[in-house]
């Protein structure tokens, strides 16, 4: 099957964030369920078996069974359907490791902790196979386990491989290793066939190896079928031997020679448990034994007992020890010792016959009178009031010890006797309850970096559940700026806080600011070690010494000892010559003045009389780019020679010169030459 891209919406209803993992049978996505805004694990079968009908089918029923299972240690299934050629299955999204992942980082685990996760799963398997779901594929990379070593199981009734399924490259590799001989050879499945690989799981948990490997998934059937395990304390001599012959006893090759059902497989478990932790010289031993052969040899039941010396049974019993002459015990009587025969009384028998009579009417009146055994319910995980309306209606009474524990308030999580015991009715079943976590305080850690806050809420026994970050305004790049639930919040042990993380200080905008004011704004980031650099550009739209443009831009942050980058206005060095044309001298010498240019002001005959007076031409023209300092010429208009009458005038306002120095300031005027008048004469 193809890989579906981030933001795909599967089925109009869960968008794809990204992919999460792969098997054979299909892929898992992290998704987000739009209808009810929550993160789910959205699986998407390979197109191979959506083509095949009869899967299709089992899928179907199949699915809907396992949505049936709500039980602490199984994934939720919420939803299935169909989309794109394919078929998906909507689940409850769990944080932590595949336990496949934790026997790869911690294997071999502790005994104890091999115990606690086996027993898990098998609760799980339990309460499946009660409602005719088995799971078929029981495998490290089906079970989840958070930071608690709470363990849910997934992909219950879901993953199912026949027969035919063996000869398909591929499509059991990964999981043969945990396949039951059943299976193997393409026999029916049973509860039995799971818990064969539960005593995989756990051999594996406890030796950091399978029992059977090979080259490929046939050659390790073939070992399931035909090969005995080998014990696991020759890969770990700490296994207790107690622990040892119930991974043996589960790894059996007939069904039938395995634990009955998976209470049977979890009453011998929490029987090592004791044992191992009960003084030394006590044992419990309650499996069957194991014949040379690895098969498991069927055993009477032992109940908790101390070991005695043969010379205390005797005494213990009632018999007699014989005297020993040097050590040497005596085996008969020495003839002068050994009493005359001679004929016995008869009231010895008389007072043997009556005492018989008085033992046998004790024993029937023991047999009529003795309290009625019934079996004690299992309740564990179930709430309180359930689990005491169950024992009380076998005929039991309720002791209730509450306890903090990491499970829900209220939920039993422990009793005594053991579920599905025998117990004289009327006798008193103890039931630890939890009371939950116990409640403590949510640390304030804002100012810490993120390593000091993680180590602060481990020591106030929360979690982390995730980071967040985000720019701030004030705290540099690492910082932590809050929490959620917020600091001081009374929240349960164990629960997860959310820790939001400063990506760097938020840049403010100092566009528009001139140089000095934008340095005194950006204090907080060289304070914090960022640098300012700074860069010019020639413009003429913006005052000069202004910032005109920034990096990183308003209201992103900036990484500890970054740079900041601000770009600064620059005058030009040439400037456009304006138009001053139709303007007063006056003007037009303002005008050219303030922008660097030096003017010369001329003057000109105009036969305009409205441009008397006014800039009648400039040189260089309008719009050219000249340098700063360039002499820009005007010439004034004038009226025309003579215009009064007469001849022979230089005119009236003889014109000047003035050249005008922006820099200086100084305007310099001169006359001009006399204007030079030719008289003609006529002659009549």
């Amino acid at each position: 099957m193809s890989e579906f891209e981030a933001g795909t919406a599967i089925d109009g209803r869960y968008r794809v964030l990204h992919r999460l993992g792969a098997g054979g049978m299909a892929d898992v996505y992290l998704a987000q369920d739009e209808q009810l805004d929550r993160e789910v694990a959205l699986k998407l079968l390979h197109r191979r078996f959506a083509e095949d009908p009869g899967f299709v089918e089992r899928f179907r029923r199949e699915a809907q069974a396992a949505a049936s299972l709500q039980h602490p240690n199984v994934v939720s299934v919420f939803d299935r359907g169909a989309f794109d050629g394919t078929y998906y299955i909507a689940m409850e999204y769990l944080q932590g490791r595949t336990l496949k992942r934790l026997i790869r980082d911690d294997a071999p685990l502790e005994t104890s902790r091999a115990i606690d996760l086996t027993i898990q799963m098998l609760k799980a398997a339990r309460f499946a196979h009660r409602r005719g779901v088995i799971h078929r594929d029981l495998k490290p990379h089906n079970v989840i386990v958070d930071d608690n070593d709470h363990v849910k199981v997934t992909d219950f009734g879901i993953a199912r491989a026949g027969a035919s399924d063996m000869t398909e490259t591929g499509s059991i590799m990964g999981t043969a290793q945990y396949l039951s001989p059943e299976q193997a050879q393409g026999h029916a499945v049973s509860a039995p066939s799971d818990l064969y690989s539960v005593g995989i799981v756990l051999y594996e948990m406890l030796t950091g190896r399978v029992p059977f490997d090979g080259e490929s998934p046939v050659s390790i059937a073939l070992k399931h079928v035909s090969e005995a395990p080998v014990p696991p304390s020759q890969f770990n001599p700490e296994i207790p031997s107690a622990l040892e012959q119930v991974v043996l006893w589960a790894l059996n090759k007939q069904p039938a020679d395995r634990p009955a059902d998976a209470d049977e497989f979890i009453l011998a478990l929490e029987q090592v448990r004791e044992a191992l932790a009960a003084p030394a010289g006590e044992v419990t031993a309650s499996m069957r034994a194991i014949s040379a052969g690895g098969s498991l040899i069927p055993a009477a039941e032992f109940p908790h007992t101390s070991i005695m010396q043969p010379a205390d049974a005797l005494s213990a019993y009632g018999g007699v020890t014989r005297p020993s002459v040097n050590g040497d015990r005596l085996d008969r009587y020495d003839d002068e010792d050994r009493p005359s025969r001679q004929s016995s009384p008869i009231w010895p028998w008389i007072a043997g016959l009556l005492l018989l009579l008085l033992i046998g009417g004790g024993v029937a009146a023991f047999v009529l009178t003795r309290p009625k055994k019934a079996i004690v319910p299992s309740v564990v995980y179930l709430k309180l009031p359930v689990a005491q309306a169950q024992i009380q209606n076998r005929g039991f009474t309720v002791y209730v010890i509450p306890e903090n524990s990491k499970y829900p308030s209220g939920e039993v999580i422990g009793q005594n006797p053991l579920g599905h015991s025998r117990a004289k009715q009327g006798s008193t079943v103890t039931l630890t309850v939890s009371q939950g976590p116990g409640t403590t305080t949510v640390p304030t850690v804002q100012g810490l970096d993120e390593t000091a806050a993680k180590a602060q809420l481990k020591q106030n026994g929360l979690t982390l559940a995730r980071v967040v970050r985000q720019s701030s305004g004030t705290a540099p790049q690492g910082q932590v700026i809050g929490t959620a639930p917020a600091a001081g919040a009374s929240v349960g042990k164990g629960q997860g806080v959310v820790l939001y993380v400063s990506s760097g200080l938020a840049m403010p905008s100092v566009v528009g600011d001139t140089l000095g004011d934008a340095q005194n704004a950006l204090t907080q980031f060289t304070n914090a070690g960022n640098q300012i650099k700074i860069t010019y550009q020639t413009t003429t739209t913006a005052q000069a010494d202004t910032v005109i443009n920034q990096a990183p831009g308003q209201g992103q942050s900036v990484a500890r000892n970054g740079v900041i980058t601000l770009t600064v206005a620059k005058v030009p060095d040439t400037v456009k010559v304006p138009r001053v044309v139709g303007e007063t001298p006056s003007a037009a010498l303002s005008t050219l003045s303030g922008l660097g240019l030096n003017v010369d002001t001329l003057y000109k005959t105009t036969h305009n009389p409205s441009m008397v007076g006014l800039v009648v031409q400039q040189l260089p023209t309008s719009l050219s780019i000249v340098k700063k300092g360039t002499v820009i010429s005007i010439w004034v208009g004038q009226p025309p020679s003579g215009s009064n009458g007469g001849g022979g005038s230089s005119g009236i306002g003889a014109p000047t010169t003035a050249t005008t120095n922006p820099s200086s300031g100084t305007t310099t005027t001169s006359n001009p030459p006399p204007a030079t008048t030719t008289a003609a004469t006529t002659t009549t």
